[in-house]
């Protein structure tokens, strides 16, 4: 790696290192399946509130948000704010009923309400979409940390996804959470330091950079105009980001896994609403970063926006600061992926193997292994696939919206599992199947601009969710007809 001086190195270096021993310190002995999947219950709220925000902040989120406010300005904001109610939709309306029941995944309440069917095919969908959701994020995080190391994408990949499983694999979620709190520090702490040395870099700081960003526009928040096909309305930041959130934290093995180490219904609750105050906090330093760095520019244009952060540290950053930049990519992207990894495996465990081969909790502890090591060879082979087939920054965000046409169908199921009292199995399956595919194909047809687009991909989530309720109360009620039709019948 030939981008980096010595010292950089040198804090790499280190941070890779303490990751690993920290991960292995925290991990513990893990006997069964709750174990290592659940850190045994018990975890404390606050760390499991920055788990959950260092698991949905990716490399992207280091690099990209600062290009909002840099190339336009604050309406990221109003996004977080949508964020924040979902979550608190979850803690009120879906967390009381995993905690009602001795759950271990997501989607096992499903089985519980509709059947196995239900319980297998919510699963898969959330393998397929995790794993091409994280394998882009992971090739992605790749991109800055190859420009400031001068290490190629295959080294970056390999570097990042090697030395999450190295911890990962051995000590389940226990050292996940614990290393994601350690990770989320030292990302937050790149953050303020591009946030000091920005202000220090621009003749008169933080007063000329707001005066700046004021008569440029770049500190507006709300934006009233735009419509439904617009990610930049206020309507689509609060009720989409709602949406989009009340899926992610809601029915994605991924965070609903962390919230059930909680232990009890109460601590989720504080960690899960803790979590979106969190991720405000987060846009508000991250965005502010692009207004100073807009300022210090120029307005200057770049290839892509996103180039704007990574290029000020390559200018202006320290001996040691930007290895510490690195350091915090490297983070941003393991947290997501050590994350994915476990939920991977404990979803492909728990939802597909356990109940096909009855395995003891205690047997299923190498089988969690197992597939986490799996897990992490797809995942990283995606990765790296992807640098061979584009290159290009709009397939990777194409490919990152993935989750978001998806999501509407499996918090779907769980609207209807609440909501429609008469619907069976084979009626929130055509449901969730039907809205995959028609989010799906819309989606592609968006891309392939066969249509224009109605709504932005925000709103995703919210129409999913509805096609899922409007095809399985629709099933219901054709079930229900047919049923009293052939009761009649002498």
């Amino acid at each position: 790696m030939t981008g980096l001086g010595a010292l950089d190195l040198a804090v790499v270096a280190a941070y890779l290192i303490g990751v690993i021993a920290l991960g292995a310190a925290a991990g513990g002995r893990q006997e069964t399946s709750r174990d290592y999947f659940l850190g045994g219950t018990g975890l404390p709220w606050w760390a499991i509130a920055l788990s959950v925000v260092a698991t949905e902040t990716s490399a992207l989120t280091f690099i990209s948000v600062p290009a909002i406010s840099y190339g336009g300005d604050l309406w990221f904001l109003q996004l977080g704010v949508g964020y924040l109610i979902g979550r608190v939709a979850v803690a009120a309306f879906l967390l009381p009923g995993y905690f009602r029941g001795d759950f271990l995944t997501a989607y096992a309440f499903l089985e519980e309400r509709f059947g196995s069917a239900t319980r297998r095919f919510a699963s898969v969908i959330f393998l397929l979409t995790r794993v091409l959701g994280d394998s882009v994020r992971l090739f992605a995080a790749a991109i800055p940390i190859a420009l400031l190391t001068g290490a190629s994408y295959t080294v970056s990949i390999a570097l990042a996804g090697g030395a999450t499983l190295a911890y990962t694999y051995r000590g389940g979620l226990r050292s996940v959470v614990w290393v994601d709190v350690a990770q989320m520090a030292l990302y937050i702490v790149g953050g303020v330091s591009a946030l000091w040395l920005v202000g220090a870099a621009v003749p008169g700081g933080w007063g000329e950079i707001l005066r700046v960003g004021a008569e440029a526009g770049r500190l507006r928040i709300v934006h009233l105009d735009g419509g439904p096909a617009s990610g930049e309305w206020l309507v689509t930041g609060l009720v989409g980001g709602a949406f989009l959130s009340l899926a992610s934290h809601g029915v994605d093995q991924l965070i609903v896994q962390r919230l059930l180490a909680a232990g009890g219904l109460a601590a989720a609750r504080k960690a899960v609403v803790a979590s979106g105050l969190l991720v405000i906090a987060q846009f508000a330093l991250f965005l502010l970063v692009g207004v100073g760095l807009y300022a210090f520019y120029g307005g200057r244009a770049f290839t892509t926006d996103d180039e704007v952060l990574a290029r000020f540290v390559i200018e202006r950053f320290p001996p040691g600061l930007a290895g510490l930049i690195v350091a915090a990519l490297l983070a941003a992207a393991m947290s997501t992926v050590s994350s994915s990894l476990n939920a991977l495996s404990a979803s492909t465990t728990l939802d597909l193997y356990a109940p096909l081969t009855g395995r003891s909790e205690e047997e299923l502890v190498g089988v969690g292994r197992f597939f986490t090591a799996g897990w992490a060879v797809v995942l990283t082979g995606g990765a790296l696939l992807f640098q061979f087939l584009s290159s290009d920054t709009p397939v990777v965000v194409v490919a990152l919206q993935v989750a978001s046409f998806t999501y509407g169908g499996l918090l779907g199921a769980y609207l209807v599992g609440h909501l429609i009292p008469r619907a069976r199995e084979r009626h929130v399956i055509g449901g969730m199947a039907t809205a995959v595919v028609a989010m799906t194909a819309l989606w592609a047809a968006q891309q392939a601009g066969a249509v224009r687009p109605a709504f932005h991909g925000l709103w995703f989530a919210a129409v999913g969710s509805a096609v899922t309720v409007g095809v399985a109360w629709a099933l219901s009620r054709r079930a229900e007809g047919a049923g009293r039709m052939s009761g009649n019948r002498p």
